[in-house]
């Protein structure tokens, strides 16, 4: 009998640190350039993030608590400094800008997981496993072939930047590409 109640409707999120809308631009050209000379377009639907954990679902009527959850975490957070500086790959599809210093990611990451299994009951196999920080340029749809002449551009190419995460960002999807749907500040 018509749509399913809105209680058991259910939403696509994940949770990044997303830099600079200037830093975001020159990212957002990395994957143009991906698109353009090695046919992979799916890192361009999503801005440019470090996923600190990967999507995940929820019913929208919990989506207040899961807000209130985060904004908990971000307000005992500290700012700190993200460096970017070349690239790296997961072989033989992905190729990201590589973040230096993780340490500060990784407590993050860290406490984040513990909060979203104790207060929001997510379990281990929907928890970021294998954490490694990085910004992606190119993913799941470069073919095997494309990686190999694009990596051997980028792993000699260089990229330099840094921006400040002062924030923890709520990506949700909305049935064709990630949006920022909410952005929780750091403590200053």
């Amino acid at each position: 009998m018509g749509n399913p109640s809105p209680d058991h409707q259910t939403d696509l999120y994940f949770i990044a640190l997303v830099p600079t809308y200037k830093l975001r631009e020159r990212v957002k050209a990395l994957k143009m350039e991906m698109k353009a000379r090695f046919n992979t377009a799916k890192a361009l639907n999503s801005p440019a993030h470090i996923t600190l954990q990967m999507p995940f679902k929820r019913r929208v009527d919990e989506e207040p608590y899961l807000l209130d959850t985060l904004q908990a975490i971000a307000e005992n957070q500290k700012p700190f400094s993200v460096r970017l500086s070349g690239f790296d790959c997961f072989a033989p599809r992905v190729i990201f800008v590589k973040v230096l210093d993780q340490e500060p990611i990784g407590s993050l990451h860290t406490q984040l997981q513990k909060v979203l299994t104790d207060k929001l009951g997510l379990n281990r196999k929907a928890l970021s496993q294998n954490f490694h920080p990085h910004m992606t340029i190119a993913n799941r749809d470069l073919s095997v072939e494309a990686f190999h002449k694009a990596w051997g551009e980028f792993e000699k190419r260089e990229f330099e930047a840094s921006f400040l995460a002062n924030s923890l960002f709520l990506l949700k999807h909305n049935g064709k590409s990630w949006e920022i749907h909410r952005e929780f500040r750091f403590k200053t």
